[in-house]
This record gives structure tokens, sequence and C-alpha cells, in this order.
């Protein structure tokens, strides 16, 4: 009889040849749970995904009314689905004024695409500007925008008509032009190795856009709800995007994504044609309802406001002279290591004795540090003694 690993490894399509092969029974809070009960502290939320940890009560109970009731019922837009409608509600209850109306997707490359061709068509112009070293997911439009070559050359042809500026750099923002339809940026770079833009540059970017009639697409798949210690990290700049881009965190571990606009922009989805961006199970009624039930969660415990207090713990914690500086804003950081050699042995030995981090895709060099938000001082204090340890032994 063939292990489940085996069985994995045998039916289950490979992304490289040398995967973690964790196997876990079960996960709460901040914890994941082996068939022998092993404890593994869970220090990158599954990429973004976990801000409220796992299993949270009032997410499953949300989900299970909800399957009760009803699951898929029609493709997005045609019937009104109460979950759908009361997160949209809830989500534009918090965004600011010009952000009217959620389109909801299955994820958030998903969500990239549809900001993209919305940009696209509400402008009627075709070029597009992204950063280097930028991360927005593996489809082809988002892979379009990737700010590395690395990950994009064997699949070329990509979308036409994009071009990259250097991220926080103010002199690369003339390439904006009128003839831009948008630019699409993370607010914090993520698989750069978590880079923090200066202020007086996002609001630089946001006047060229503005001066230039260029569409302004705010990518926080990853630094929203919560992670930065604002629910947005465009909270931080001072500006507001035009078209917002959302998922990981927005579904508390249920599949969902979501690009906002104004009422004005979303409407060229309307017509010539009609149906102009189509999805099949975005906004699923299962997907909204655990969302919401997150969203609230995140909002009554007003777990931001316990952020910038555990971002300084771990910052006063996480020093050696191995770790070269980290870099980050809230619980989204990363440890910068000598190279990825080193950050590859102290990140399987830190696995080894029980907390999970990661690299980054275009920064291999870096640890990512960002638990779930609901982590305790106790608990920072646990994992950055098993980081140190590692790094100790390796020094």
């Amino acid at each position: 009889m063939p292990t489940l690993r085996q069985l994995f490894l045998a039916n289950n399509a490979q992304t490289t040849d040398f995967p973690l092969l964790l196997e876990f029974e079960r996960a709460e809070g901040i914890y994941l749970y082996n068939s022998e009960g092993k404890a593994y502290i869970d220090l990158i939320s599954g990429i973004g995904v976990s801000n409220l940890g796992h299993s949270n009560p009032k997410v499953i109970a949300a989900i299970k009314q909800q399957v009760d009731k009803y699951m898929h019922l029609m493709v997005y837009g045609e019937y009104v689905q109460t979950p759908q409608v009361k997160f949209a509600e809830k989500l534009i209850s918090i965004f600011p004024k010009n952000l009217q109306s959620v389109y909801f997707t299955n994820s958030g490359t998903e969500a990239v695409e549809g900001a993209l061709k919305l940009a696209k068509r509400y402008t009627g112009r075709q070029q597009i500007i992204a950063c280097h070293n930028s991360y927005h997911g593996s489809t082809h439009g988002a892979l379009s925008v990737m700010g590395n070559e690395e990950y994009k050359q064997a699949y070329r042809p990509l979308l036409p008509g994009v071009n990259f500026i250097r991220f926080n750099n103010t002199d690369d923002l003339s390439q904006i032009t009128e003839e831009t339809a948008c630019v699409i940026i993370e607010t914090v770079q993520g698989e750069a190795g978590i880079r923090v833009p200066d202020i007086a540059y996002i609001q630089a970017l946001r006047a060229k856009c503005t001066e230039t009639g260029t569409l302004l697409i705010l990518d926080e798949i990853q630094a929203a709800f919560g992670r930065t210690g604002k629910l947005f990290g465009f909270e931080h700049f001072g500006i507001v995007p035009d078209i917002l881009l959302l998922a990981k965190a927005l579904g508390g571990g249920m599949p969902v994504g979501a690009f906002a606009a104004s009422h004005t922009i979303m409407s060229a989805l309307k017509e010539n044609p009609i149906l102009g961006h189509i999805t099949t199970f975005g906004g699923h009624p299962v997907c909204c309802a655990a969302g919401l039930a997150a969203l609230e969660v995140l909002l009554d415990e007003k777990l931001c406001d316990q952020v910038a207090e555990k971002e300084a713990l771990i910052r006063s914690l996480l020093v050696h002279p191995s770790i070269k500086q980290i870099r980050g804003k809230g619980l989204m950081l990363a440890a910068e290591l000598e190279n990825f050699d080193l950050n590859k042995k102290i990140i399987d030995r830190c696995i080894e004795n029980g907390v999970i981090v990661d690299w980054f895709l275009h920064c291999s060099n870096a640890m990512r540090i960002a638990p779930p938000l609901i982590i305790t001082h106790d608990e920072i204090r646990k994992a950055c003694e098993v980081i140190l340890e590692a790094v100790e032994f390796y020094s």
C-alpha cells in the first residue's frame, strides 16, 4: 500500500523537484500539526492567507451555515446572492469613497487579470507599466507584469505594451504618459523581499497618474487586512488607488479574490462588449460567507491595533551579526542573510525545529516572517528563539 507521500508525488502535479513534503492532519491558531501530533508554528501564514490563524471558529461557523443553504448557483453577476451582497457591502464600508464597486474572483491572479482588462477598456489605452521585481501572479496577464525575467522567459510571447520602472525611483515616473492605461504596483513589494516605498515616491506616483489620466492599480493581495498594521497598506502613504486588488487573507482561508473601483470605471465592463469579464466560481457563496466572517473578526477584535507592537518585538529579538537587516512593515517582514545557501540551511533547520519560514521568489537570501496577526508575544519569543538558534548554528 503506497503512503500518502508516495501518492502525492505520483499523482499530484509537482512544481519543483524538491517540495517540502510536510504532512499535516489539522491546524489551529498559529499551529499546524502532523500525524504524530508535532506542532509547527506557521510563521508565514500560508503565504499571507491566514491572518486570523487557522480554523477560526467564527469563520468555520459561517462556512457551515452557508453550506446548509446553498453553494454554487450561477456564474458571477447574474443572481442576487446574499453572501456576495453582504460581503461587498462590508468591504465598501471600509474602502475609500472612490471604491464603490467590487468584482469577486477566485484568486489574486484572476483579480489582476480583471483589473488589467478593466484599465485598458476604460482608458482606451494599451500601455501598461509595472515594476522590476514585482509579483502579481502566474497567469499570462499577471506573468506579463511580473518584473523578473527568469520566471517569464519560458512562456513568451506575453502581453505586448508592458514597460517596467524601478520601484521607489522617482526618476522613472517620467515614463508614465497620456498613452499609459495603468500602473500596477504592489503597495509594499512582497516577493522582492518586502520593500517599503518612500511616502514621497508613492505620492508622486499618485500625482503622475492623476496628471496623465492613468489608472493606478494597487496590488494589496499580500498587504491588506492588517498585515502592515492598517486595514490597507496604502493608508500608510496618504493615497488611494483607482483600482484595488485583494485576495489571500480576503477569504479567511477560503479561495476568493477581488478588484474594486468606482462605479464609473467598473461600468466599462458592461458594454462593447457586454459581459466584459466573466467568471463561473468568482464570489462563491461559501467563500464570501467565510470572507465576511473573517473581516468582522478582524474589525471586532481590533487585530490591526496589535501589529505594530508585535513588529517591534520581532525586530528587538532578531538581532544577530548574520542578520543584515529586517525590512518591512507590520507583520510583513524579511530578514536578510548573506546568501541563499545560508538562508536555505537556516529555513530547513527552523522547520525541523517546528517553525515554518520561507524565502522569496525574487530575493532568495531573505527569510519571510509573516505570522498570523493573532500570534502572542510569548509565541513570538518562542519562534524567534528557534530562528536565532538556527542562525547561530550556521554562523
